[in-house]
């Protein structure tokens, strides 16, 4: 068994005693942070997104806590400084996920660990296991609910699955000391299926990493092959049926010239239509940005989305989104920054993005980077948590919501 005790990860920092109430119990001399999921793959989207940058994030502004992943990978020790993986079999046609098996073994490793606080990004194995490791330690267990199972269910299995879902879903994130939503439309979702204890956090954008000045228009036109004055539309993810690519597809048919669309890793081999030019996932974030920052207009047809980081790196990049008008997306977007779809069908999708073009484009812009760099970026998204961490270190009761 990896020995994690001398591993670097298990180098605890020590508070300065001002800091303790903010980020630890009174008296303490250090703090350990643990995230732990599944949802961490080479490919992952917004949640591996958000770890990444919760890393980066306390690592400059907060070097005095100790901060640890817990994913999984091909085998079980230390990855990378701060990084500790636990064996988990790859699923196939998973796109590099993998399937944790054992939550025993993965509460040893967390237990090992000697965390301060628990945050877990899922309620499987990972999820049940930081439960169990917080309940041993006594520590404080926060889970993150990045997803909304039930509507997963149903999408996939029928509308009966929704119910045996809800009730799993919720039973388990009734145990955690805390839950955190990332919009209005989770935390709606958490209480109606009797789930209390929920604080409200939105997530963030680096707003020097997405910027307009990235944009250049032209170059990337000439580079996919299309007129110089064309309208790109474009959405970035996974080619995943919850995300409706379908009726984005359809749109674009429907509108013709002067209309494209650009689908950045929902399937690269895929074969849509003439007007949609299918792109590989893009690991390197910079080009991403570039890619965000050079196109018209970002669509998002997923009614459930449970946030939508993507449509915040649009926002920041200066670039309008069209998004529907309920979930997690429609609490990001409004007409100051873009358009609401009144349905997300393929006509109800067309109709907001002609309305969209229909209106001056400068202003819009304008105001897409203003929001994100007022209401949204990481340090609002992180100072949240940190209270939050503390509050329940200390056993102090948190904020009933902290909001971004």
């Amino acid at each position: 068994m990896f020995d994690f005790k001398d591993s670097p990860t298990h180098n605890p920092i020590r508070l300065h005693p001002a800091d303790a109430p903010y980020f630890g119990a009174p008296g303490r001399v250090g703090f350990h942070l643990i995230d732990t999921t599944m949802m961490y793959a080479p490919r992952s989207g917004g949640v591996k997104r958000y770890l990444t940058h919760k890393r980066e994030w306390l690592a400059r502004r907060r070097p005095d806590v100790e901060h640890t992943l817990v994913v999984p990978g091909a085998t079980t020790g230390l990855e990378a400084p701060g990084v500790v993986t636990v064996a988990a079999a790859r699923l196939p046609f998973g796109d590099g996920y993998r399937m944790p098996a054992s939550t025993t073994k993965w509460e040893t490793v967390l237990r090992m660990l000697e965390p301060d606080v628990i945050e877990a990004g899922d309620i499987f194995v990972p999820g049940h296991a930081a439960l169990e490791a917080g309940a041993s330690l006594g520590v404080p267990v926060v889970g993150f609910c990045h997803t909304d199972a039930a509507a997963l269910a149903a999408l996939h299995f029928g509308e009966w699955a929704e119910a045996p879902a809800m009730k799993h879903w919720a039973g388990t994130f009734r145990r955690f000391d805390r839950v955190v939503a990332p919009s209005r439309h989770m935390a709606n979702r958490l209480a109606e299926a009797g789930v209390d204890k929920v604080t409200v956090q939105m997530l963030g954008v680096d707003v020097e990493r997405f910027h307009p000045s990235r944009a250049d228009p032209a170059r990337l036109k000439r580079r996919l092959g299309v007129p110089a004055d064309a309208r790109l539309l474009v959405f970035a993810g996974r080619p995943a049926r919850e995300k409706n690519i379908d009726s984005l597809v359809c749109a674009v048919e429907r509108l013709g010239e002067p209309y494209w669309l650009l689908l950045v890793g929902a399937g690269k081999d895929a074969h849509y239509s003439p007007r949609v030019i299918p792109m590989a996932y893009e690991r390197d974030p910079i080009k991403l940005a570039e890619l965000m920052a050079s196109c018209d207009a970002l669509v998002h047809a997923n009614e459930n989305e449970p946030f939508g980081l993507i449509v915040l790196e649009s926002l920041a990049s200066g670039v309008p989104v069209v998004g529907p008008c309920r979930g997690g997306v429609a609490e990001l977007i409004d007409e100051t920054v873009g358009q609401r779809a009144t349905r997300c069908d393929p006509a109800g999708m067309a109709e907001a993005i002609e309305a969209l073009f229909a209106r001056d484009q400068a202003p819009i812009k304008t105001a897409a980077r203003r929001r994100a760099e007022q209401r949204h970026t990481w340090d609002t998204t992180f100072e949240g948590l940190c209270r939050l961490y503390g509050e329940l270190a200390v056993g102090r009761p948190a904020s009933v919501q902290l909001r971004a």
